[in-house]
């Protein structure tokens, strides 16, 4: 889990370095990743180098997403649908406005800190334990990373929900926030860019 974790925060690493992050050995590694990649969890592809033989990296598959939760299901979804059904087209984004304003007074209540940036670290670790595979991203801009989405059919079903997200963000931080989202070979990043 410890291999599938790290490479779910990277685009794809070399033996050598997830040995590094790690510390493990070569052969410890390799091992580990030759047998997920026999179950399907992890790809490899040659990354090229400004000089000399392509780098074998390993990646995660789609199928590795068994392994990070998901808190939506197809049930919710279906509810949001009926519910715009029922009682017109906005009925299932106000539903999600009530939901992200509750969340929001919950994240809130949690948060105790006198600056922006405690205030963030106090989020990353309640955003991490949902699932969210969170990190504060230091440097110029700060950044909130995650690199999971448990919800993230329900983003794909109502892209309202993003905005909704950074929406959220804003407000528990005081602070206006970018989002940016992206996707790669199964890989899902998004960063909240505090902006100045």
């Amino acid at each position: 889990m410890r291999i599938i974790e790290t490479l779910k925060k990277t685009q794809g690493l070399s033996v050598n370095e997830l040995g590094e992050r790690l510390k493990l050995s070569y052969m410890g590694v390799k091992q580990h990743c030759d047998e997920l990649e026999r179950q399907g969890y992890v790809d490899t592809w040659r990354r090229p180098k400004p000089v000399g033989r392509p780098e074998m990296v390993y990646r995660l598959t789609p199928k590795a997403q068994v392994f990070f939760p998901r808190t939506t299901n197809t049930t919710t979804i279906d509810v949001l649908h009926a519910a715009n059904r029922l009682y017109g087209h906005a009925a299932g984004e106000k539903l999600l406005y009530s939901v992200f304003a509750l969340k929001t007074e919950d994240y809130m209540r949690k948060l105790r800190g006198k600056t922006v940036l405690e205030l963030a670290e106090m989020l990353v670790k309640i955003r991490d334990h949902e699932g969210y595979m969170s990190e504060l991203s230091g440097g110029d801009p700060v950044a909130i990373v995650e690199y999971h989405s448990p919800i993230f059919d329900l983003l794909d079903a109502f892209p309202l929900v993003r905005r909704l997200e950074r929406e959220m963000m804003e407000r528990v931080l005081g602070v206006r926030i970018e989002r940016e989202e992206e996707m790669a070979s199964g890989l899902y990043r998004c960063r909240f860019v505090f902006q100045s």
